[in-house]
């Protein structure tokens, strides 16, 4: 059995791509890299094709972690068949996959932040803050981890 989870923000160069590689981090970390499947996407195309906004790719490369070869990809409709997990950072990404959604209950749609006591992740990209961006998916990371963990144990 694989668990395959989607990371979802408007563009897929900030806070998805940060997501989808501080989680491959943890699940490399756990041996688990047969048992989960990590990608991310936007709700977006704005920036369909381009790489992982450089200041995203600096704050991973502070914690060891690359997101080389990386191209933003939009979401589609049929992730939701393929995809266990859809976790959105913001209210905005949550009302587009709430939308998008073909089949509710045949995949797990949820902000991330879910996994972290609640709340959004905010945009770096307009914030500027790409080490609060991280901490905040760090944290919701490791209590998703903790989820799909008692998943697999039964």
């Amino acid at each position: 059995m694989t668990i395959n989870v989607l990371f979802v923000c408007y563009g897929n160069i900030c806070r998805s791509p940060l997501a989808e590689f501080v989680f491959k981090d943890m699940v490399e970390k756990k041996g688990l890299q047969r048992k989960i499947y990590v990608e991310s996407a936007g709700t977006s195309g704005d920036h369909l094709g381009d790489p992982v906004d450089r200041r995203s790719a600096a704050v991973l490369a502070k914690h060891g972690i690359s997101c080389a070869g990386k191209k933003s990809r939009q979401i589609l409709k049929s992730d939701f068949e393929e995809f266990d997990y859809i976790l959105g950072m913001d209210e905005m990404n949550m009302e587009e996959l709430y939308y998008m959604c073909p089949n509710p209950g045949n995949c797990i749609v949820r902000p991330l932040m879910d996994y972290a006591g609640g709340g959004y992740v905010e945009d770096p990209y307009f914030t500027l803050n790409f080490d609060k961006a991280y901490e905040d998916i760090f944290a919701g990371c490791k209590g998703l981890m903790a989820d799909i963990e008692k998943r697999l144990v039964r």
